[in-house]
């Protein structure tokens, strides 16, 4: 290669120490060294062996390497020193090569630089010579003008003269031709700007003959528009020119003042009158014509009367800027105007009483706020804002009451159609997946509320949608979140549903007294299941969706809940007290209509007691289907064959009544009085559990009360007594399965049979296989 061939020949020009020394040179460059023949950051090294070192003799390091080292050791030695003489003979023509075309290029450089900047000086040179001619040509020039300039600039301010001499001259006849033409404003104008120059020059005769005439046909201006001023049909605009000009003029301000405020009120009344007329007379009878909408009213007064009123607060204060009673005044015309506005609207948004859709009313009521907002820039101190905001809150409150009123509506016909089910057809208790069965009807009802409810939130909603400039506002969001929706709407409609299912527990010849059994214990129900859940849920969305933050005090969820539950449990006991009086009523006329007396033998249970086992199962399988089944006490094996301990004792009695003291009934009486006192006391109108066993215990208590009650009430021969203890019998035999706890019922069945004993002309017990017979037989 050419780089070889030229190291070559840098390395073969000259031999022997010479040829050493640039290339001991080289390599020092190559290795970083200094002049010294040193490492610039390393200390100098003084020992002769040390190939690197500038102290280095060959002699002695031979000699070293002869002493201490074998023969071997020589020969590799010499092999690595070849090796390394090799490769820096390698690195240097490398580097020589690539330094050889850095000079090449750079020599190129240079010379190009040399050709361009010999150009350019020429080029200097030239620009020089020019600059120097023109310099000189430009002085011969500003020399020759000198004399002519003084004379044009002394020209110019005489024509400039004679031009403002020319005006003055002109001006009568142009302010006749501005008045011709109606064109107030530059007749204004060109007055003023020769009003200073006429005064200044008025003693002369020929300025004051100009003077006197531009006067005249000023006072003849000011009076066309003092009449423009008064006639007042021009547009608010077209007056606030009026009225800037006549100031202009030295009208008296505070005369402007008040026919500048007399003639805007007039415009805006019209505007009001044009409102009203869209305003139905009589709210509540509604129009066989369509009215405009809410939305197109609202429209109509921001673009009208706010507009109108905007721009002459902005006239007034443009105009009377500097009066004293500028504020005092606007804000008194301003306040009356307003009023009846907001009265004029609040009558309209009265009329909006359907709530099916709000999207209409919620526009309209955002931009009404919007548009007063420009009010609040133009009179900052002005109560108008204010005024504007208390009418939209007002609106939103007033539509969650209707809202809540719709919800109690919807509320009540839906129990209607709940009643009118139970009614026709006969309710379906044979399953719970029957159309009319009961759970279907509480699911059915359930979730209608529910549904019925998020339908309401959503479209309440919208008064909170964030393209809703009211929303955000501090003064509404929080206030309307917390008390309007979920205190005014979601609360008061939960304790709706609490107070009027606890109105159907009212006294029989009210409300109450015509409700069906079947319903009061659906809406048992309906409560307990909006206590356990359904009013946690409800308030939960109602805080997720409007976000709502508890500054101020709110029902807490524990209080709906306990005064739901309570619904819940006077619901369940009244319709135990209702299923417990029919029965009751069976039991009282199959004892009044009977003589119990003069009675056959018994052969068989009589029917009614058929019937009230009948609707007790009848019983029993209703609540079933709504209620859990709750706990039993352990039954006996033989519960439906137990016997009475009275049938022993009255056994007893009889047996061995003929050796009795006429004292011995009075010890058997006292006898049964002081055993009752030991006996466990029966609550027969106690609160019931919400489970169907403590359902069913309730009812039973109360018909085999009534029946103990009427027994007590009756005198028995034999036979009737016979009969009771055949009836109660029968009724052990099924009534113990439905109670929580089987001896109640043979107490109390244990009693009705001792007061039969206890009443009876001639006590003589039926055998107890007899009756066994006659009750398996039934």
């Amino acid at each position: 290669m050419d780089g070889e061939a030229v190291g070559s020949e840098a390395v073969s020009e000259d031999s022997g120490p010479g040829r050493r020394h640039r290339v001991h040179g080289m390599l020092k460059l190559y290795y970083g060294l200094n002049e010294e023949g040193k490492a610039e950051e390393q200390p100098e090294s003084l020992d002769p062996c040390d190939i690197n070192g500038p102290h280095f003799d060959p002699e002695l390091f031979l000699n070293k390497l002869r002493r201490e080292c074998s023969l071997a050791e020589l020969m590799d030695q010499e092999t690595c020193m070849v090796k390394q003489i090799r490769s820096l003979d390698s690195d240097m023509q490398t580097l020589v090569y690539e330094n050889y075309n850095k000079f090449i290029s750079a020599t190129d450089t240079i010379r190009k630089m040399k050709n361009d900047f010999k150009k350019m000086e020429d080029e200097m040179d030239c620009l020089s010579a020019n600059m120097a001619a023109i310099t000189e040509f430009s002085a011969r020039i500003s020399g020759t003008l000198q004399d002519q300039h003084a004379q044009i600039t002394k020209l110019s301010g005489v024509h400039t003269l004679l031009r403002k001499l020319q005006f003055l001259f002109e001006l009568p006849a142009r302010l006749n031709k501005c008045l011709e033409l109606q064109a107030y404003a530059q007749a204004v104008r060109s007055h003023r700007r020769a009003r200073c120059v006429l005064q200044q020059y008025s003693h002369l005769p020929s300025f004051k003959g100009i003077q006197d005439d531009c006067h005249a046909i000023m006072d003849k201006l000011a009076q066309e528009l003092r009449q423009k001023f008064r006639d007042g049909g021009s547009s608010a605009k077209d007056l606030s020119e009026c009225v800037e000009l006549l100031l202009q003029l030295d009208e008296p301000a505070e005369e402007l003042c008040d026919k500048f405020l007399s003639h805007a009120q007039s415009r805006l009344e019209s505007d009001l009158q044009g409102l009203e007329a869209e305003i139905r007379p009589y709210p509540t009878i509604p129009s066989p014509t369509s009215n405009t909408d809410i939305l197109e009213f609202i429209d109509r007064g921001c673009n009208e009367f706010v507009s109108s009123l905007c721009l002459v607060i902005t006239s007034y204060q443009e105009l009377f800027i500097n009066h004293a009673q500028k504020g005092e005044l606007l804000n008194a015309f301003v306040d009356d105007l307003a009023a009846r506005y907001f009265s004029l609207v609040e009558r309209r948004i009265q009329e909006e009483k359907g709530v099916a859709d709000n999207s209409l009313l919620v526009r309209a009521l955002d931009r009404f706020h919007r548009r007063l907002q420009a009010v609040t820039k133009l009179l900052p101190g002005s109560a108008v804002p204010n005024q504007g905001t208390e009418i939209v809150i007002r609106a939103a409150t007033e539509r969650v009451k209707q809202y809540l009123s719709a919800l109690q509506s919807f509320y009540m016909d839906s129990l209607t159609d709940v009643r009118q089910a139970l009614a026709t057809p006969r309710l379906s208790v044979a399953s719970r997946d029957a159309p009319n069965s009961l759970p279907e009807l509480l699911s059915s009802l359930s979730a209608s509320i529910l549904n019925q409810i998020k339908s309401v939130l959503a479209s309440v909603h919208l008064f909170t949608a964030k393209d809703i400039t009211f929303s955000n506002k501090p003064y509404f969001k929080g206030e309307f979140c917390s008390q309007g929706v979920r205190e005014s709407l979601v609360v008061s409609f939960i304790k709706f549903v609490c107070q009027s299912s606890r109105q159907f527990c009212e006294s029989a010849g009210d409300k109450g007294g015509s409700t069906p059994p079947a319903l009061l214990l659906l809406l048992s129900r309906l409560c307990l299941d909006y206590e356990t859940s359904t009013i946690s849920y409800i308030l939960t969305l109602t805080d997720e969706q409007f976000l709502v933050q508890h500054h101020s005090p709110v029902t807490p969820v524990t209080t709906l809940c306990a005064e739901a539950r309570e619904a819940a449990q006077k619901l369940l006991n009244h319709y135990v007290k209702v299923q417990g009086l029919i029965i009751s009523q069976m039991l009282r006329k199959s004892v009044e209509t009977r003589d119990w007396v003069n009675t056959i033998e018994p052969r068989n249970v009589r029917a009614v007691m058929k019937r009230v086992v009948e609707d007790t199962t009848s019983i029993d399988v209703q609540v079933g289907l709504l209620y859990e089944e709750g706990v039993r006490k352990a039954h006996s094996s033989d519960s439906s064959k137990r016997t009475f301990s009275v049938y022993s004792s009255s056994r007893q009695q009889a047996r061995y009544a003929a050796s009795y003291t006429p004292s011995a009934p009075m010890d058997t009486n006292l006898l049964s009085n002081i055993h009752k006192l030991f006996s466990e006391r029966i609550d027969i109108f106690s609160s019931v559990e919400f489970n169907k066993v403590s359902v069913m215990t309730g009812i039973i208590k109360i018909s085999l009360k009534t029946f103990l009650e009427c027994v007590r009430l009756r005198t028995f021969g034999r036979y009737g007594l016979q009969q009771i203890q055949v009836d109660c019998h029968y009724l052990q035999m099924y009534l113990w399965r439905f109670v929580s706890d089987e001896n109640l019922v043979h107490f109390m069945l244990d009693e009705i049979v001792g007061s039969s004993a206890h009443r009876c002309l001639d006590p003589a017990p039926m055998e107890q296989s007899v009756i066994e017979v006659i009750c398996e037989r039934g």
